[in-house]
C-alpha cells in the first residue's frame, strides 16, 4: 500500500521506495521498483502517470519498467546511464566476464532494454503538469547517479536515490568500488553529499530507508565515515584542498583548474568574462573501470567556485586544443548550463560535431555543436586578448596549438602534444600520427618563442634556454628512427601504417535503406602508380559498384564515393563493410572498414 508523506507525496515500498508526485488524477513517479505500485495508484485517486523518473540504472530501482513501456508511461533516465536502459543487450554483449578486473556494478541494471522517452541532463529542469524536477548530478552510488529536487507542499525535497540510506550510512558499500580494489565511489560520494547540503533540502528521501528530515547532520555524519574510510585506505586526502581552492594562478589572469583530469585552463578578462581551454573531466577522482557513457561523466562540479574566487560572472567561450574526451566532455554541459559558446579550430571542427564520421581513439559519445570556427594562422579577438591557432599534429592530427599574451607573457597552450620529462613518448599512431609532425611542432614553438607553455596532463612549464631546441632534436630523432624502421622508399604507409579510411565511419540506418559512403585514399608510392579499390559487403548487400582503379600521382590523396543498398527485414549491430586495396603491384587488402548498424523500420 501507499504511505503517505506529504498532501501530495506518496512512498510505495518494493524493491526500492517507489515515490509518488500527485498533481490531481496525474502522477510522476520516481524509480519503478517491481512495477507493483501501479496496482495501487487509484486508491489515492491517480488515474494517469505522467512519467517515471529514474535516479539510476539498478535493477532494484527499474526491473519492472517494461510494464511501464506497455502502458505507455514515459521513461526518463539518466543521460549518462542512458544506454543501460535503451541498449542493455549490446551493453551485456560487449560486457566482459572472464579475465574480468571491472567490478563496477554495471550488470545489477535491466535485463531487457525499455523505450527511453528522454535523459535527465545534469542541472536541467523540467516540469510534468505543476511537478517542477530539477536534477543535481550526485555520483557514488553509481558514476551516473542523480538526484532529483522538488518543491512539494512546503519542502524541499532531494529524492537522493542510492546516495544515501540513512544518517551516515549508504545503502550498499560494493557499489562504489568501481574499479578493481577502488574506492572512486566513496570519494564522489563525498564530494555529492557536499553539494545536497548546499542546495539545502528539508527532507531527503532516499531509495532505500527511511525519509531523512535532518539532511545537514545526515549528510555530515556519512562524509566523516567515508573520509576515515578514505584515510584508512591512505587515498583522496587531497578533496578538501581542492574543494577548496579548485584554482590556482599561473598569472594573474591565467588560471589552472587542477582538479580535472586533464589541465583546464582560464583566461579572465576585465568585465568578469571567462575563457576557459579544455573542459573535460572537472574535479576528477578517478574514472570509473570501463568505456562506456555511463562510466565517464562529466560535470561542473568547480565552476561555482570559480565564479566566487574570481569574480567570474559569465563563462563565455570554451576551446578545445584537441578532440580527446577528457579535454572536451563538459562542452556540452557549458553550453547547456552555463551558455558558454564554442569556439573549435577548423581543422577539427567537424570532428566535435560529426564523431561518429572518424575512426580515432577517445571520441566523445555525443556531438558537440561549435558556434565558431576559428581559422589557423589568423588572430581572433575576444575581450582584450587575441588568440592565434596553429595546425599541431603529433599526439593527435586533430589538435592546435594556441598562443596568446597573459600578464605581458606569451602563453602557448599545447594540450597533449609534449610532456615535460624532455622525453618523446606522446604520439599515438592511431590517432593519424605522421613521423614529422614533431619536426614541425618543434620549429613552430621556436619561431612564436613562448615565455610559458600549458599542457593537458603536466605543470605549467616556463620555457628555459635550450628547451626549444632540445624538442627539435627530439622530433628529429622521432623521425629519422621511423625512416629507419619502416620501409618507406618501397611503400610509404606512413607511420599509421594505412593508406585508405571509409567515412562515415559509423552509420545507423534502417533495412532497406541505401547508405553513401565514402573512401579517401592515398597513393603510397613516390611515384605514379595506378590504385584499385574493391568494395566488400555483407552477404546479400549489395553496393553501387565493384570497384574502381584510377591513376594517382605521387603521394596524392584522392576522395571515392559509393552506396550500400541494405537488404529489408534485417537488422544488425555493426555491420562491416570494407574497402580492398591493390596499390600498383602490391596488393594491400582490405585496408579500411566502416561499422553499419540495422534498425527494423518503424
Amino acid at each position: 500500500m501507499l504511505q503517505k508523506i506529504s498532501e501530495h507525496v506518496y512512498r510505495f515500498r518494493d524493491t526500492c521506495n517507489v515515490y509518488v508526485l500527485c498533481d490531481g488524477r496525474e502522477a510522476v513517479l520516481i524509480d519503478f521498483g517491481s512495477g507493483d505500485v501501479l496496482d495501487h495508484l487509484p486508491a489515492v485517486g491517480v488515474e494517469r502517470v505522467a512519467g517515471v523518473l529514474m535516479t539510476h540504472h539498478h535493477r532494484d530501482q527499474g526491473q519492472g519498467l517494461a510494464r511501464a513501456a506497455e502502458k505507455g508511461i514515459r521513461i526518463f533516465v539518466p543521460h549518462a546511464e542512458q544506454e543501460l536502459f535503451h541498449s542493455v543487450n549490446e551493453h551485456w554483449q560487449a560486457r566482459e566476464v572472464y579475465n574480468n578486473y571491472n567490478v563496477r556494478q554495471d550488470r545489477f541494471s535491466i535485463l531487457e532494454s525499455v523505450p527511453v522517452a528522454g535523459t535527465l541532463k545534469d542541472y536541467a529542469a523540467y516540469t510534468f503538469g505543476s511537478i517542477g524536477v530539477r536534477v543535481l548530478p550526485t555520483p557514488g552510488h553509481t558514476a551516473g547517479s542523480v538526484t532529483l529536487l522538488a518543491r512539494l507542499d512546503g519542502k524541499h525535497i532531494a529524492f537522493s536515490g542510492d546516495l544515501m540510506a540513512a544518517p551516515g550510512k549508504v545503502w550498499s558499500m560494493a557499489a562504489t568500488q568501481w574499479t578493481y580494489n577502488g574506492a572512486e565511489g566513496a570519494a564522489y560520494s563525498v564530494l555529492s553529499l557536499q553539494s545536497l547540503k548546499e542546495v539545502n533540502p528539508d527532507w531527503i528521501l532516499p531509495s532505500h530507508g527511511e525519509p531523512i528530515t535532518e539532511p545537514s547532520r545526515a549528510a555530515d555524519l556519512l562524509i566523516g565515515r567515508l573520509q576515515r574510510l578514505l584515510e584508512l585506505r591512505g587515498q583522496y586526502a587531497h578533496l578538501a584542498d581542492w574543494r577548496e581552492r579548485p584554482y590556482e594562478p599561473i598569472t594573474p589572469h591565467l588560471l589552472r583548474n587542477r582538479t580535472c583530469m586533464a589541465n583546464s585552463y582560464v583566461v579572465l578578462s576585465q568585465s568578469g568574462k571567462a575563457l576557459l581551454i579544455d573542459y573535460g573531466y572537472d574535479f576528477n577522482a578517478g574514472l570509473a573501470a570501463g568505456p562506456d557513457r555511463s562510466a565517464r561523466r562529466p560535470w561542473l562540479y568547480s565552476v561555482e567556485a570559480l565564479k566566487r574566487q574570481y569574480g567570474v560572472r559569465k563563462i563565455d567561450v570554451v576551446m578545445p586544443t584537441h578532440y580527446h574526451d577528457d579535454h572536451v566532455a563538459g562542452f556540452n554541459l557549458l553550453r547547456d548550463v552555463e551558455g558558454a559558446e564554442v569556439w573549435a579550430a577548423e581543422n577539427f571542427a567537424d570532428l566535435l560535431e560529426h564523431p561518429s564520421r572518424y575512426d580515432v581513439p577517445c571520441l566523445w559519445y555525443d556531438p558537440i555543436p561549435v558556434d565558431r570556427r576559428l581559422p589557423i594562422g589568423r588572430p581572433i579577438r575576444w575581450e582584450e586578448y587575441e588568440f592565434t591557432l596553429y595546425e599541431q599534429p603529433g599526439h593527435t592530427l586533430y589538435a592546435v596549438a594556441i598562443s596568446f599574451e597573459a600578464d605581458g607573457k606569451r602563453v602557448l597552450a599545447i594540450g597533449d602534444q609534449q610532456g615535460n620529462d624532455d622525453h618523446l613518448w606522446n604520439y599515438v599512431y592511431k590517432n593519424r600520427f605522421r613521423i614529422g609532425d614533431y619536426v614541425q611542432s618543434a620549429e613552430l614553438y621556436s619561431k612564436l618563442g613562448p615565455d610559458l607553455i600549458i599542457s593537458g596532463h603536466w605543470e605549467p612549464l616556463w620555457v628555459q634556454p635550450g628547451y626549444l631546441e632540445m624538442l627539435k632534436k627530439n622530433g628529429e630523432a622521432l623521425e629519422a628512427l621511423h625512416k629507419e624502421l619502416l620501409p618507406l622508399d618501397d611503400i610509404d604507409l606512413g607511420a599509421e601504417g594505412f593508406c585508405a579510411w571509409i567515412r562515415p565511419y559509423q552509420i545507423t540506418a534502417k533495412s532497406g535503406e541505401t547508405v553513401n559512403l565514402q573512401v579517401e585514399v592515398i597513393n603510397p608510392f613516390g611515384h605514379e602508380a595506378e590504385i584499385a579499390l574493391s568494395f566488400i559487403v555483407p552477404r546479400g548487400w549489395e553496393a553501387d559498384r565493384r570497384g574502381i582503379s584510377m591513376p594517382m600521382q605521387p603521394h596524392a590523396a584522392a576522395a571515392v564515393d559509393f552506396s550500400v543498398r541494405i537488404p529489408a527485414g534485417i537488422t544488425a549491430r555493426r555491420a562491416r563493410v570494407a574497402v580492398d586495396v591493390t596499390a600498383g603491384h602490391i596488393r594491400l587488402g582490405q585496408q579500411a572498414d566502416a561499422l553499419i548498424t540495422v534498425k527494423p523500420p518503424q
